[in-house]
């Protein structure tokens, strides 16, 4: 064999062997903000694959379905953890000392700045739950050039979401934000369901409790809202808020003539649902977590995905996909709730979007 042939050869094998190398090097992620359960839940997805003898007990389509997360997830894993909480956020005291314990167990070290979070790990995740934080921890994480994501609120002002997408376009780094129900099988599966068509409406529902640091709707009915506009999709460009001590009905009309509402459940138990309109006919939507409805029987018993959805998508990004949710809609949904609140204070006066600084 011609010794310039071996020579190439050997080039090649070398060039191979660093790829393979390279490529079974997991992608280390890192967590910012450590008083939110959802940080241990996306540690045990990405860092603890079921095992075989899990698997076995599903059902085949389930099965199938949780080995398509299993490959989502391969070559992702949760390195370095910094808890960060925050003193007047009762939820933030109790929980951050078990959610630490927790997040050790799937091999998650624990440091104490983010200087060392960010030498230790190429993507991040905040998951504090304190929305008036995440722009200074934001512009850290983007100034190293770190993928990100942030877990909801995304911010606790408009202007500071606007903030944090104007600084990852300045450092060229993508970053996104989404509330896992927009991921939940029933309610993403509804544009385009068979029975539905062309969505033409939708009335949504869900749990609205209030927390006097953040913006009424901004805390919790923010998921909620975020499902209206899953299903709707982008282009309101009206709102109105009649508020009671029982509900929050928002009202908003989109830039076509179709029109969605959210009710924010104040009093009694809330659900997690919604009734969508469309030109096939009317359907209810799936309950979080589960699948769409056939024949508008909504399963309960399928495999329930939760957090399993949108962790899918934040793997796919983690390991360079684009942004599944544009900054342009974000920005939009947390429009769309301070004209909510705008028209709440003005007594229920409808508010154009575009007029909301």
């Amino acid at each position: 064999m011609p010794a310039r042939f071996l020579s190439i050869l050997g080039v090649l094998v070398a060039f191979c062997s660093l790829n393979i190398t390279s490529a079974a090097e997991p992608v280390r992620v890192g967590v910012l903000g450590l008083d939110n359960y959802q940080c241990v839940e996306y540690a045990v997805m990405y860092n603890m694959p079921k095992t075989e003898a899990a698997l076995a007990r599903l059902t085949p389509e389930a099965r199938q379905d949780a080995e398509q997360s299993m490959k989502d997830f391969a070559g992702l894993r949760v390195t370095v953890a910094l808890p960060i909480g925050s003193p007047d956020i009762p939820e933030s005291v109790e929980n951050q000392p078990k959610w630490i314990a927790q997040i050790q167990r799937p091999g998650v070290k624990i440091v104490s700045t983010v200087e060392e979070l960010l030498a230790e790990c190429d993507c991040v995740m905040i998951f504090s739950l304190d929305g008036r934080q995440h722009l200074e921890q934001a512009k850290k994480v983007l100034a190293a050039k770190k993928r990100l994501f942030i877990g909801r609120p995304l911010a606790a002002s408009l202007a500071d979401v606007r903030e944090i997408f104007r600084i990852a376009e300045e450092n060229k780094t993508p970053v996104w934000s989404a509330s896992q129900h927009r991921y939940s099988p029933g309610f993403y599966g509804m544009r385009g369901h068979p029975e539905v068509g062309k969505v033409l409406g939708v009335d949504v529902y869900g749990g609205c409790p209030t927390e006097p640091h953040h913006p009424e709707l901004y805390w919790h009915a923010l998921h909620g809202i975020e499902t209206l506009y899953t299903i709707m999709g982008p282009g309101c460009e009206s709102v109105r808020c009649v508020s009671t001590p029982y509900a929050e009905s928002i009202t908003g009309v989109w830039k076509d003539g179709r029109v969605g509402t959210f009710r924010g459940i104040k009093q009694g138990k809330p659900k997690y649902s919604a009734t969508v309109f469309g030109d096939l006919g009317v359907s209810t939507a799936g309950v979080y977590g589960h699948g769409v409805p056939v024949k508008g029987i909504v399963p309960t018993t399928d495999r329930y995905m939760g957090y399993e959805a949108i962790g899918r998508e934040m793997a796919k990004f983690f390991k360079g996909g684009p942004a599944p949710v544009s900054p342009e809609e974000t920005i939009e949904i947390f429009t769309f709730m301070d004209a909510a609140h705008e028209s709440k204070a003005k007594g229920g006066t409808p508010i154009e979007i575009k007029v909301v600084k």
